[in-house]
């Protein structure tokens, strides 16, 4: 409770409410047992007597985890965290269930590989020059490593940042809806793996729109060749998928409305600086994500001979519909 609830709570006194707690009978008594002890059969007696209570509804206190005293309800008799996690208690895994698990860890090999190369260093000087120097260099190679690795690591998984960059890509897209244009988003290709995450239907034409979250650390070129590169990485089977992608839903839209029917492919990025406006690479638009509004406007304004008016759009994104059904 908040400094405010606390504020907006009556200074008065409640009344107390007195609560009606069932007659319990009283303690039967210790008949005597062939075979007990006069303790024993007292023992014999409270156990009677704590059947008649849990009959009245209240649990046996100290009873054992998981027993029932006759007429009780089992909920009352297994105390523990049922309610909670849905089980009596808590499983911890195993010695070895953690460290099957920790072997899997990615990380595991990135501190094996700097304990080697640390090792080596620093045992090799130490050798030839002298231990504190050995000792410094191991230092030194270790936060070379470390440096290393958090500007060519990712913060952030890459499922993590693809289903970022689709959310952003559909918060944009939707602004357009006034402006005439229709969105099917995250649809299979069917028979293939392939998933299409935007398919934009509207005045611009059509276009196959996928969206990449790349490491905002790293820089992004392009080379005259045709190459998308995001530092070291080289980004090519991208604009393959995009450009596959494209094509076959172009194929299938064609087939089923009985006309050619283009799709254009674009990829549109987030995270790092895309240092051009619009850039066409291997038949792929490749553009910053924010440009995404101003690139269908602006095509739309060039290509005015090939607009598709309202009627097209909404039997285009129809048929794209039924063709591309939702990606599970």
């Amino acid at each position: 409770m908040t400094a405010e609830q606390h504020a907006a709570v009556p200074d008065s006194t409640v009344p107390l409410v007195p609560i009606a707690i069932p007659a319990l009978p009283p303690l039967a008594p210790a008949a005597p047992v062939a075979g007990l002890g006069a303790s024993e059969a007292g023992l014999a007696g409270l156990a009677a007597s704590a059947g008649l209570v849990a009959s009245a509804g209240l649990a046996v206190l100290g009873a054992p985890r998981g027993v029932t005293a006759p007429g009780a309800k089992a909920s009352l008799g297994t105390p523990g965290m049922t309610g909670i996690l849905g089980q009596d208690h808590q499983a911890f895994p195993s010695t070895r269930a953690q460290l099957a698990g920790l072997a899997h860890d990615p990380r595991l090999i990135w501190w094996i590989r700097r304990a080697v190369a640390c090792t080596v260093v620093g045992t090799t000087l130490a050798i030839v020059v002298d231990w504190p120097l050995g000792v410094l260099a191991a230092a030194a190679t270790a936060a070379a490593d470390g440096l290393f690795q958090a500007r060519t690591s990712p913060a952030i998984p890459p499922a993590a940042r693809a289903h970022s960059a689709q959310r952003r890509t559909r918060r944009r897209l939707a602004g357009l809806t006034a402006s005439g244009y229709l969105t099917l988003h995250a649809r299979a290709i069917p028979g293939t793996d392939a998933v299409v995450d935007h398919l934009v239907v509207g005045p611009a034409g059509i276009y196959a729109v996928d969206s990449e979250a790349w490491d905002r650390r790293l820089p992004i070129r392009a080379t005259r060749s045709g190459g998308l590169f995001h530092g070291p990485h080289n980004k090519a089977f991208r604009l393959d998928e995009a450009r596959w992608e494209a094509s076959e839903v172009s194929r299938r839209l064609s087939n089923a409305l009985g006309q050619p029917v283009a799709v254009r492919p674009a990829m549109v990025i987030y995270g790092p600086t895309v240092p051009w406006v619009m850039i066409k690479i291997g038949g792929v638009d490749v553009f910053c994500g924010s440009r995404l509004r101003k690139y269908l406007r602006r095509e739309a304004s060039a290509n005015r001979a090939r607009r598709l008016d309202a009627q097209q759009t909404e039997a285009i994104h129809q048929i794209a519909s039924e063709v591309l059904p939702p990606a599970r």
